[in-house]
């Protein structure tokens, strides 16, 4: 009589707990480099948990992740705010499946879930880069409109610091919005 041998690996589920949940969302955070791609991924991911075991799922796979969607869209979020969210779930459904927790068909299904798609077009008077060097690369004249710019640009140089980047600057130093002249 033949043995049959028993595999100890577990063979890939589609209903995943709360504690699968968690160690896919800590495979993923460790996955990603930039501190904040890393809190906006947490966010999302535990948002999706906390709507994932508020009510009994059958399976987490793409028709759940559809739901998901359609929850999402109907809390009006712009739709960029969707495509992230949904990133960060189809990232923790890799995760999932690479460790084993979930089977790569049900994986390859989540992937296959759109985005939402973005309406509209932009307004306003948009500058074209030779009307941004123009405006970043000349001091501003004595009109209403030159103390106007001089203003903008001063604030945003003071309150982006951290870019490394200035706007305009005259000789080096620009107006801080405490009066007083400051190198930045």
């Amino acid at each position: 009589m033949a043995h049959r041998k028993t595999s100890k690996r577990s063979k890939a589920r589609t209903t995943l707990r709360l504690a699968d949940l968690e160690q896919s969302k800590n495979a993923v955070l460790h996955s990603l480099g930039a501190a904040s791609s890393q809190e906006s991924y947490g966010h999302a991911i535990d948002e999706f948990i906390g709507w994932y075991c508020s009510e009994p799922r059958l399976a987490f796979n793409r028709t759940v992740v559809l739901r998901y969607r359609f929850f999402l869209e109907q809390k009006n979020l712009a739709s960029s705010t969707i495509n992230v969210r949904l990133a960060a779930v189809r990232r923790l459904a890799y995760e999932a499946s690479d460790t084993g927790l979930l089977s790569p068909d049900l994986a390859a299904g989540i992937r296959r879930v759109k985005g939402a798609k973005r309406l509209g077009v932009r307004i306003g008077n948009w500058l074209t880069v030779d009307q941004s060097k123009t405006l970043l690369g000349e001091p501003p004249s004595g009109s209403l409109r030159g103390k106007r710019d001089c203003a903008i640009l001063a604030l945003l140089n003071w309150m982006w610091p951290a870019t490394g980047r200035t706007g305009w600057t005259q000789n080096g130093r620009f107006p801080d919005p405490r009066g007083t002249l400051g190198d930045r």
